[in-house]
């Protein structure tokens, strides 16, 4: 496994990446070029200035040290609940109040309208709270029945 960078911490906690030729990018931030539906393939480390320095086909090919700085970072920064099942709605007329299991727990949280609710492909929908926090539903078909008849009355 050999990538064409090394990553380190700096004593204030960010990244920092050095290239095989010795330039050095301070407080790099990984970013998933496909959040959804390949997590981890197609990373791009962008420097303070939002420009690539480095890309990543992979994090499973890095070296574990490495790989476990980029989704450490990642997971810092991105916060996407898998929602596993819907347990009530306050109402099939917008806005209302979901009460969802997820991947983080159960939580609440309300839904301004079903415009906040995105296809991303046939099966998989990414919702938006009124407070812009996005949950995802990977797979429709993975859901109870219950569930999948309240998502149903809102597509």
């Amino acid at each position: 496994m050999t990538t064409t960078f090394e990553l380190t911490r700096n004593p204030f906690g960010r990244l920092v990446l050095t290239t095989t030729a010795g330039v050095v990018h301070e407080g790099v931030s990984p970013v998933r070029a496909f959040p959804v539906q390949a997590p981890d393939d197609g990373i791009s480390m962008l420097n303070s200035d939002g420009k690539e320095v480095a890309w990543i086909d992979r994090i499973g090919d890095l070296p574990a040290a490495i790989g476990a700085l980029v989704s450490e970072e990642l997971g810092g920064r991105e916060f996407m609940p898998e929602i596993s099942r819907i347990n009530s709605v306050t109402s099939f007329a917008t806005p209302c109040t979901w009460n969802v299991a997820t991947d983080r727990g159960d939580t609440e949280f309300v839904l301004r309208g079903e415009e906040d609710i995105r296809r991303l492909t046939v099966d998989t929908l990414l919702i938006s709270d009124i407070h812009g926090i996005h949950y995802l539903i990977r797979d429709i078909r993975d859901l109870d029945k219950h569930s999948k008849k309240i998502i149903d009355r809102f597509l």
